[in-house]
């Protein structure tokens, strides 16, 4: 049954792989622009010129004949060159990557640890100001822009105040100085970046675990604890919590699978070397190749997180293998 379950997901899994690869051809090339037209700052260049290099990246050659290079190209695992770089794809993306995920992983990390903490709190005093307050605020931190934080950041805590750094990932020349100098500066400058997304993250989080903890604290097995004296504490931290995870994991396994991305506004707001930003500038430059590399990575990116949590749940819940 369960070797059944694996693949039927993993036949789901490869069609949407692959219709992504092709929404990732077709999506990019509807784009307007010339992308050769764009490497050459200089409008005296002759035509000629150009046309050779369209004829280089094989651009001068039907949509049809570039698709199915491009697939072959994926399947061998060779993502092309970077227009705009000129480097391999791969490369640049992997240059970008470590660094979104440093920032992204802290962030998660901290947003869910509070997010279930404060949600479960909140549940605990259902009704009470301080319910109404973590809600409120919670619905506030998940209204509110990232990029709108990140400004308001910078102009209190870095122009105003003077205490953080203006943007990017660390401080030039800051490779000549000893490796703890060197965490230190880029703990510093990740400092505010962090503080907006963690703002981002944690009101869904509350959210979430605030209103899945009020419909399991109704629930008969909860009424039957209270029935037996068990601690308030005991009863919300032992018993509640444990069942109402499972909508946090999803999300949080979501995220994961998003997290290569980076939040393109936040890393474009403090000048950080994300893909986030990467993507922002392929845009720009219409580099394809490019962008296709760096939405494949998130779409394998997301797609295994989903299949990861889909495993899980059926681990946990043998219904969903009936589904």
């Amino acid at each position: 049954m369960y070797l059944k379950y694996l693949g039927r997901r993993l036949v789901s899994l490869t069609l949407t792989l692959f219709i992504i690869i092709t929404i990732n051809f077709i999506l990019f090339r509807l784009m307007p622009g010339d992308p050769v037209r764009l490497m050459f700052t200089d409008p005296r260049v002759s035509k000629e010129n150009i046309d050779l290099v369209r004829r280089q990246f094989g651009l001068d050659r039907p949509l049809v004949e570039q698709y199915l290079i491009y697939i072959v190209n994926f399947v061998l695992g060779n993502h092309g060159l970077s227009y705009w770089l000129n480097k391999p794809v791969l490369e640049v993306v992997l240059e970008r990557l470590p660094k979104t995920i440093i920032l992204l992983s802290t962030a998660l990390i901290i947003s869910t640890i509070l997010g279930i903490i404060l949600g479960a709190y909140a549940a605990s005093r259902q009704g009470t100001k301080r319910d109404t307050f973590l809600s409120g605020l919670a619905v506030v931190s998940y209204s509110l822009p990232p990029f709108w934080i990140g400004l308001l950041f910078i102009m209190v805590f870095s122009y105003k105040l003077r205490l953080f750094p203006l943007g990017g990932y660390s401080s030039i020349g800051i490779s000549d100085l000893p490796i703890h100098l060197q965490i230190m500066d880029v703990a510093w400058h990740l400092v505010l970046p962090t503080l907006v997304l963690i703002l981002y993250y944690l009101g869904g989080y509350i959210l979430i675990v605030r209103n899945s903890m009020v419909e399991i604290l109704r629930e008969d097995f909860i009424k039957t604890a209270m029935a037996k004296g068990l601690p308030n504490r005991v009863i919300i931290w032992n018993h509640a919590l444990r069942n109402a995870i499972l909508p946090v994991a999803t999300i949080f396994a979501i995220n994961v699978g998003w997290m290569v991305a980076g939040v393109i506004e936040v890393e474009i707001v403090f000048s950080y070397p994300g893909v986030g930003s990467l993507i922002f500038k392929a845009i720009e430059q219409r580099d394809y190749p490019l962008l296709q590399g760096a939405f494949f990575i998130i779409a394998v990116s997301v797609l295994v997180a989903n299949f990861v949590i889909d495993l899980l749940y059926s681990l946990l819940d043998p219904r969903v293998r009936r589904q």
